[in-house]
């Protein structure tokens, strides 16, 4: 596979397109006014603790408080020495030593313990009450795992996590981990007895979890990762230690750029170009990729003819095809997507497909059509949560697995975890996908100030009988008016002295009173004034 990186500057925004074969496949935009929050690191500061939710709200200096819940708490380290102590105990003595423990120093409010498996027993944080472990004002070291979506705030972790070009590094945990896409067993082996030699070589406490860049990577690159990931979390130690007089939330460690960002996880061995058109970022981004990911120092193009970089490569059109709710397919069928707040539905249809030996072939050959359409649709959207897709029935219980095997292997290609279900008997699967930051729709758009975001208004006439029942209704409240006069849209205007004329001089005559009529070309079509002379 053939895959292009594209990095457009402009003052107001970074937008990095991931092209397969030619075809847009991702997109990622950072305006530089509206940061992303996920990676950056907080001293925040409780303010409020829900035992009922086993969640706090925690104020991190942003425009609203973020979301923590226990389970996404670090583990609390107790050593061994006091295990067989603690086992003796009744189950309010424990809870009450946690709090004590917890109240006393303000353990949670210091950076992350290093937690070794050989001085500590983990005890899991779901056994431990939230209230027993955070109050009101307490510091805490939190990390935003999510951005603000709509009306929720960010969702935070205590988990630090630090990510390096090949290594994820895990200061509260012990765990070596290796990314589920590095597939040989050898390879996995390797990197695990690797990376815990050395773990013991640089004396470094807590876990390490291997991406899928680290797949057959030298062991000296691994290295200068560690070290890398080891200077930057004494930084942030000391950076925490700096302010924690500071009555304020602040920021402690802040996330690289979108550019660096992308160097640092999209690229890979495969990545044949990165073309960018700002001479600045170009600078950046090469010295970034000479220090950490020198594979593709050579593959960075400055970009600087006249022709926006992202016409030339035809980004802009697709990006606007993204935003449609219609997709159509080479075949002639076409996909409808819905994204609502509670889920995303995905429609597919036959369109102008008519197929050719029977109406099982073509539904069969149109669902598999489908499922390269969603796959590609759902990374360029970024569209997260629950997904219900909605195949065109099918009979053959042969084809439904063909439909779902080939639904699955084009999401191997998605950077997001991904869950899917079975074929349901009336066509549908359901799937989950992570949702880490907004969607395509939710960050270039808004709710349609005509509609509201239904997706849909009143017809005129409806309008025309709302002013009708509002005249009634204020001819019972007010007996002074002599006349009326409707303000209200042209087309609504247009159907009260035409198709609605005789329903007007009715009404003229039952209640009496003349009827006047005004456009007001600023009104939307649901809008309308009753003015009383």
């Amino acid at each position: 596979m053939s895959e292009e990186l594209l990095i457009n500057i402009s003052p107001m925004e970074s937008r990095v397109a991931v092209l397969d074969n030619g075809i847009l496949g991702e997109i990622y935009i950072e305006r530089h006014h509206k940061l992303g929050l996920v990676g950056n690191i907080y001293l925040g500061t409780v303010v409020r603790v829900l035992p009922g939710m086993q969640a706090a709200f925690v104020d991190i200096g942003q425009s609203r408080t973020a979301f923590l819940h226990v389970n996404d708490m670090q583990r609390e380290p107790r050593p061994v020495a006091e295990k067989n102590k603690a086992t003796k105990a009744t189950k309010h003595e424990i809870n009450e030593d946690d709090a004590t423990a917890n109240a006393s120093a303000d353990s949670l409010a210091v950076t992350p313990p290093i937690v070794s498996a050989q001085s500590t027993e983990i005890v899991p944080a779901s056994k431990t009450l939230i209230q027993h472990r955070l109050h009101e004002s307490q510091r805490i070291l939190v990390q935003v795992t999510k951005d603000q979506l709509g009306s929720k705030g960010a969702r935070l972790t205590t988990n630090i996590s630090l990510p390096s070009r090949y290594l994820v590094y895990l200061p509260s945990s012990d765990h070596i981990g290796i990314s589920q896409r590095i597939d040989g067993e050898e390879e996995r082996s390797r990197l695990k007895t690797e990376l815990s030699s050395l773990m013991q070589t640089v004396n470094l406490k807590g876990g390490l979890i291997a991406r899928t860049a680290a797949e057959r990577v030298p062991v000296d690159k691994l290295e200068e990762d560690i070290y890398y990931l080891l200077q930057l979390w004494r930084t942030i130690c000391a950076r925490r230690q700096e302010i924690n007089h500071h009555q304020s939330s602040e920021l402690i460690y802040q996330e690289l750029s979108l550019p660096l960002r992308s160097i640092r996880d999209l690229v890979h061995v495969d990545t044949e170009k990165v073309i960018i058109d700002n001479t600045q970022i170009y600078e950046q981004v090469r010295y970034f990729a000479k220090e950490f990911v020198p594979f593709v120092y050579d593959r960075i193009v400055h970009y600087t003819a006249e022709q926006s970089l992202f016409d030339v490569h035809r980004v802009e059109d697709d990006l606007r095809d993204a935003l449609k709710r219609r997709v159509d397919l080479k075949s002639g069928g076409y996909l409808i997507i819905d994204q609502t707040e509670a889920m995303t539905t995905i429609d597919v249809n036959t369109g102008s497909f008519v197929g050719g030996r029977s109406l099982e072939d073509t539904v069969y050959k149109t669902n598999l059509e489908a499922t390269h359409a969603i796959a590609r649709q759902l990374r360029l959207r970024n569209l997260g949560g629950i997904i219900i897709l909605d195949f065109i029935d099918m009979l053959e219980q042969q084809h439904k697995d063909d439909v779902l095997e080939s639904l699955q292997a084009q999401l191997t290609q998605d950077y997001a975890k991904t869950k899917i279900t079975q074929v349901s008997e009336l066509g549908l699967v359901e799937m989950t996908r992570k949702r880490t930051r907004e969607s395509l729709g939710q960050q270039l758009c808004e709710p349609c100030s005509t509609c509201q975001g239904r997706g849909f208004v009143k017809t005129a006439e409806t309008v025309c009988f709302e002013i009708f029942r509002e005249i009634m209704r204020c001819a019972r409240t007010y007996n002074s008016p002599k006349k009326f006069t409707v303000v209200a849209h042209a087309a609504v205007i247009d159907l009260l002295l035409t198709t609605e004329s005789d329903t007007v001089a009715d009404l003229e005559y039952l209640l009496g009173r003349v009827i006047t009529f005004d456009v007001e070309n600023l009104y939307t079509q649901e809008q309308y004034d009753i003015v009383l002379d």
